[in-house]
């Protein structure tokens, strides 16, 4: 007898970009009950992580073989909305700003797990790297590929 394990439920859609699944946990919140301020940009990067990994883009202790994963943050702003007052199944909403050659801006929001409810938002520069003199660097055509995927439309 086989016994199958219950399908999570998927993201729901929205409207751009992509809904990533996250959990908060009890020893994430700070001595009032509140998700810790420093705990929102791990969790986005979590996120983030999981998604390039989807599409093979990681970093796995060697920086020539990295590629695209050679990157590193210039800019990171963030802005608070709402407490997170509970462990529990949360979400990032992750997309694109820009795409430029060696450098990207996207966007975030930490939501409820169905992206209704807003607690944070805001957005993080990279630069891709050059492994070895660690001066910008292009993007590589096929993160172009899937990056494109993710900008937001204009307005």
């Amino acid at each position: 007898m086989t016994v199958e394990a219950p399908a999570l439920p998927s993201a729901p859609a929205v409207p751009y970009g992509r809904l990533i699944p996250v959990t908060v946990h009890f020893d994430d919140l700070d001595a009032l009950g509140l998700l810790h301020n420093a705990r929102y940009p791990l969790l986005v990067e979590r996120a983030w992580t999981e998604l390039w990994h989807e599409h093979g883009i990681r970093f796995d202790g060697d920086w020539v073989a990295a590629g695209d994963a050679c990157n590193a943050v210039r800019e990171l702003r963030i802005g608070y909305e709402a407490p997170v007052t509970s462990p529990g199944r949360y979400a990032v909403h992750l997309w694109l700003e820009r795409l430029g050659t060696t450098g990207l801006t996207y966007g975030f929001r930490f939501c409820s797990a169905d992206g209704a409810e807003t607690y944070a938002r805001g957005t993080r520069v990279l630069v891709r790297l050059d492994a070895t003199t660690l001066r910008p660097a292009p993007w590589s055509d096929g993160f172009r590929a899937v990056a494109r995927e993710l900008l937001r439309p204009a307005d």
